[in-house]
Order: structure tokens, then sequence, then C-alpha cells
């Protein structure tokens, strides 16, 4: 036998809790009829009831706690064995950790929001392998293709602007990467989702959109930020916040450059959207992109398939409450 959720069996703490209570209860009124009363008074008051009715009551009740405990736990026996076929597609997470996506027009800020995003992306996968390429000034392939999520998620959430000393936004730099960690998969369908703010300071972008179409990759990008753009915020311990400057003193104001992208998506097949307040647009990029390609059949495996059986104890705990709402604890008179 299994179980499904074994981790409600810490509600069965409350059968002896209950029980105990009942009996707690039981004696609680008793006392309380011997103070409101005399013996002999006392005595013919209870009269009209039936002790072991009570009793009974009772044990139903908790019973069908029980029961319904056992019903939540999800049991499971008896299976039967089923071929499972495995499809997916290769997804390129290209991720911009410079500086620039600190920028608080988006709220926390558009890294934060970036990375909420690509957790939301995690979700909707079923044997696609996903691997993350960071890029600022430079690019380099955090997570390899994979198709463990957790060990995705664990690089994911180490990537920020400390990763790359280098400043700057070298998407072209990122593009190239990424193909590179595509060429293992020769022959399924690949995917790139790219997340910047757009400003290009480093690398032909549009050159290496090029290649990827010629390789049969799409891109997929969304533009963070706002066109109207904010100032850089920096933090360092000990300090007080600042913004960035350039090297001139002034400060420097991060604007989503949304033709970048849009031009980077067109070249490719892919398509662009721009993040919003609620919507991030990562369910569009899935539902209209990355979901309309045909993943390549991965692996076929025979799994065991368990017979749920909570609807055993279920039905018992439903009976057993029937049944306590017909016991009747009053003598007829």
């Amino acid at each position: 036998m299994q179980f499904g959720a074994p981790t409600s069996f810490w509600l069965l703490a409350l059968v002896p809790a209950l029980a105990l209570f009942l009996i707690w209860a039981f004696r609680a009124r008793r006392r309380a009829l011997e103070q409101f009363a005399a013996e002999p008074l006392a005595q013919r008051l209870a009269e009209s009831v039936r002790p072991v009715a009570r009793r009974w009551k009772a044990a139903l009740i908790v019973a069908t706690v029980l029961f319904a405990v056992l019903a939540l736990a999800q049991p499971r026996w008896g299976f039967e064995w089923r071929e499972v076929k495995y499809r997916g597609v290769d997804i390129a997470v290209l991720l911009d950790v410079s500086k620039s996506m600190l920028t608080e027009d988006v709220r926390p800020n558009r890294l934060a929001q970036a990375k909420y995003a690509v957790q939301d992306l995690l979700e909707n996968l079923r044997g696609d392998r996903i691997g993350l390429v960071a890029f600022a000034g430079t690019a380099f392939l955090q997570c390899p293709l994979t198709v463990d999520y957790e060990a995705f998620r664990l690089t994911l959430k180490d990537a920020d602007p400390r990763i790359i000393p280098r400043g700057g936004t070298a998407i072209g730099t990122a593009i190239r990467t990424a193909l590179k960690a595509f060429e293992a998969g020769e022959g399924r369908d690949r995917a790139i989702v790219l997340i910047t703010d757009g400003e290009q300071t480093e690398s032909d972008a549009l050159a290496a959109a090029e290649e990827a179409a010629e390789a049969g990759v799409k891109i997929f990008a969304i533009g963070v930020g706002t066109t109207d753009g904010e100032l850089i915020p920096v933090r360092e311990e000990g300090k007080g916040m600042d913004f960035l400057k350039d090297k001139d003193g002034a400060v420097v104001k991060s604007r989503l450059d949304e033709e970048t992208l849009k031009q980077l998506a067109l070249k490719t097949g892919g398509i662009y959207v721009r993040s919003a307040a609620g919507d991030f647009g990562m369910d569009t990029i899935y539902r209209k992109g990355i979901g309309q390609l045909q993943g390549q059949e991965q692996d076929t495996q025979l799994r065991k398939r368990y017979f749920e059986r909570f609807q055993w104890p279920l039905g018992l705990a439903l009976a057993l409450l029937l049944v306590e709402c017909f016991v009747t604890d009053r003598r007829k008179t």
C-alpha cells in the first residue's frame, strides 16, 4: 500500500485528542449536573439519557474522523503498468543580470520580476529540457540543459549582477552561448527565451539572431521595464542608496528598448511581449510560442500506476456519520 499524501497523517493526532475531549466533556457534564441538583434529583434527571447510546455516538464520531483522515492520505494499492512517453523542447533562458535590471520601475525590480516569471515557466514544463544563460557585458552558461528543474531553480536563485562583474548588455554573445548549448540536441525543437530591458551596449545581436534563424532556433523575447525609464539604484554595504553614474558623473537612466527585441523575435519567427504590471508575459510566450512547438520524443518508460482507494475510507466515514445521526441517546417516554 502507498499513500499519495502521507503528510496528512499528522491529522491523526486529532483522533486521540477528540476522544480525550469527549471523555472530559462527559465528566464535566456529570459534575455540572451534580452541582445543579442533589443526588436523588440528579439521578432522576439522568434517567432520561442512555449512557451506552451516548458512548456509541462518541465512538462513531471518533471513527468518522479516523476514516476521514485516512481518506485524505490518499491510500493506493494495486497497480498496472503503463507506457509513458516523454516529449520535450530544448529551452534556453537568457537572463539579463546587468545593473540596469535592478531598476525599480517594475516592483520590486526588473530582475526579481524576471525570476518570478521563469519560475512560472517551470510549472508548465513536462519533460522539456531547460538551461540558463546569464549575461551582462559578457555571457556564460550558468545551467546546462537539464530536466532537473530543482537544480535549475538553484542556479536561477544565484543569478544577479555580482556573478558578471563586466557591465553592459551583450545580447548577441548570450544568443551565441545558447546556440552552443543546443549543439548536443540536434534534431530537437529549440527555443530561446530572452528576458532583458533591451538596452544593447555590446555585440551584434541582430547578426546573432540570423545565426539562430539558420539553426532553426526561435527567439521569444520579453521586454522588462518602461519606455520612460528610471534611475538605476546602487546599494553598497555600510552606505546609503545612490544611483549609477557614467564616467562623467551623470546619473544613468535605463529605458526599455523594444525595437531591438522586436527585430530579434521577427528574424527567427518568434514573438515579442512587453511585460506589464500583473502580467509579465511568460504565459503568452508559452501558450503562443513554446507550447506550439512539436517536442521530439525523448524516452519511453514503463511506470506503475497505482489505483486510488481513498473512496473506501471516505465512504466508511460518511456511513458512520449517517449512522451517528440516527442513534439517539434519549429514552423514549
